[in-house]
């Protein structure tokens, strides 16, 4: 019912990724958080299409502080979730564009030659649907203890729940 990939920057071949990606589509829930999911696999495509999207930089690296901004609306994945602030490694990600962004953080935090491009805003927390299958994405998690306060938490358990719902 749940796939929760735990995978940073490794490899996996054709037949494992077309295994997973039709899984999903078949209707098994995917969700995960930060590198673990959108940096598993960055020589394939198709997980990244499947996931929604894939990490790039984190500009001013671990210990950045930032504000994540709560943009779900009524979403019942966010309902009730306040912004709040993290001090991490703050995600510069790839997004497909049709993912259903709940989260975002404002870049530029960290100065870097990215900044000359103004403000984005980037998201943090996304939903997307692959054939009969839900994928939930979250980018924060570099350290296990982000998830020690409630909105993180909440939102990643909400997250993963949603997942498997019909």
């Amino acid at each position: 019912d749940l796939i929760v990939p735990v995978w940073t920057m490794g490899e996996i071949d054709d037949e494992k990724v077309e295994a997973v990606t039709n899984a999903v589509a078949n209707g098994t829930g995917i969700a995960g958080c930060h590198g673990g999911m959108c940096d598993a696999f960055r020589n394939s495509v198709n997980w990244q299409f499947m996931t929604g999207g894939n990490w790039v930089a984190h500009p001013g690296n671990d210990g950045t502080p930032y504000r994540v901004i709560i943009t779900g609306g009524e979403n019942p994945l966010v309902a009730g979730i306040s912004d709040f602030a993290v001090v991490s490694e703050q995600y510069y990600l790839h997004v497909d564009p049709a993912v259903k962004v709940l989260a975002v953080t404002r870049f530029p935090v960290a100065s870097g030659q990215h900044a000359v491009n103004g403000e984005v805003d980037m998201p943090v927390v996304w939903t997307k649907m692959w054939g009969k299958g839900r994928v939930y994405y979250n980018s924060l998690g570099h350290h296990a203890d982000i998830f020690d306060a409630y909105e993180p938490r909440e939102l990643l358990k909400r997250g993963l729940l949603w997942v498997v719902r019909d």
